[in-house]
């Protein structure tokens, strides 16, 4: 794969550091308030949601069975805040693959209202304020993905939410699944900065590429590597390439199967992430598709390594998040090791996959392709 300066520049800035949006957004609609609110005399809860059902069935193109839709929240936050947990209230259940909350800082809104012009929402497979793929420079607030309830901070923490940020919220859904329309809400608790003491809680993306094979007897068009990138960039846009190709540089990825089967039908991949600065890990959470079955974050330290999450049975109907008790204190020349491990022939078994082309999976935003991702909750130390 030719990779040029720039576009390693480029890549950069979009993994490095490692803020990774997981995907992004297609057309629907919009809200500008809560549905309700309460308050206390330090926390205020509001509900947000689509001002309208939404139909996911209509936006899916070129044979695809996945659709992302961002919708824009203004949680009328006047003074600086923090989050301190969420719960995702999904309308059609069935369909919805996972949804996450991007923070739209004060000097990003006028980008977010343009691409929600009309109040309808927007397509944008890639970061939700960059349809193209780029870095887009919005953190998470939360997310949500099947079997999880509410997120809550650890005790003392909170993620950041600055005075007048607006707030999109991503929701990827799986035709697979179903078709009906979506009304799908957000609760958020927030409490004030100013006196609070509490720690500012960042969520960074630690990812590694999937490259799975067709299993050995099973053959098609899609099995063949670029053949199957082609079809993912049909269905999700040409990001999806820069993106792929991009986490496989700097992963140094060369696509040797024979060299990552684990045994029997496996296939494994790993990425190793330099720490960029002291903080404090407090969270994990692992993310895969429907073939994943095995997730490790390792953290390595000088001659020593340490693992801190250890997913020996990935179910993706119950992802959860795991707490770094004791937490971990890691700092710049440390290092973070993903792997994931994966059984291609899950995708001849599984009821949502099996009627489905074969096809070598890579990384990509669909219920269908797959993905090596680790959520990490950290605090300065």
């Amino acid at each position: 794969m030719k990779t040029s300066g720039k576009k390693l520049a480029t890549f950069v800035a979009l993994i490095g550091m490692v803020a990774i949006p997981l995907a992004a957004c297609s057309s629907g609609s919009s809200s500008s308030s809560p549905t309700t609110t309460s308050s206390s005399s330090t926390r205020t809860t509001g509900v947000y949601g689509l001002t309208a059902s939404y139909n996911p069935k209509a936006a899916a193109v070129n044979g695809s069975t996945d659709v992302y839709h961002c919708s824009l929240i203004d949680p009328k936050i006047t003074q600086d805040s923090f989050v301190v947990s969420s719960e995702f209230l999904p309308g059609a259940r069935k369909e919805v693959h996972h949804a996450i909350y991007f923070l739209i800082p004060p000097a990003l809104i006028p980008r977010a209202q343009s691409l929600n012009a009309g109040g309808s929402g927007w397509s944008c497979f890639g970061a939700p304020l960059n349809p193209t793929g780029g870095f887009d420079g919005t953190p998470w607030l939360g997310g949500w993905a099947p079997g999880r309830g509410w997120n809550t901070t650890p005790v003392g923490t909170g993620i950041p939410i600055p005075a007048g940020s607006l707030i999109v919220m991503q929701i990827h859904y799986n035709l697979l699944r179903g078709t009906a329309p979506d009304n799908s809400k957000v609760k958020l608790v927030t409490v004030p900065a100013a006196g609070s003491k509490l720690k500012p809680l960042s969520l960074q993306q630690y990812v590694a590429p999937p490259d799975l094979p067709c299993p050995t007897g099973v053959t098609g068009p899609l099995c063949d590597r670029n053949a199957s990138i082609a079809d993912l960039v049909a269905r999700t846009g040409p990001q999806a390439a820069e993106f792929l190709n991009g986490i496989e540089f700097i992963c140094h990825s060369d696509h040797d199967i024979n060299a990552l089967q684990t045994q029997g039908t496996l296939v494994s991949t790993q990425c190793t992430w330099p720490i960029g600065h002291t903080e404090t890990i407090r969270t994990i959470t692992a993310h895969m598709h429907l073939l994943g079955v095995a997730q490790k974050v390792t953290l390595i330290s000088g001659s020593t390594s340490k693992t801190l999450l250890n997913v020996t049975h990935y179910n993706f109907d119950s992802q959860i998040s795991y707490p770094i008790s004791p937490s971990v204190v890691v700092q710049p020349g440390d290092k973070l090791v993903v792997s994931c491990t994966y059984d291609p022939t899950l995708r001849q078994r599984n009821p949502q996959l099996r009627n489905l082309p074969p096809r070598y999976v890579t990384w990509g935003d669909g219920s269908s392709d797959e993905m090596c991702l680790a959520i990490v909750g950290a605090t300065p130390n």
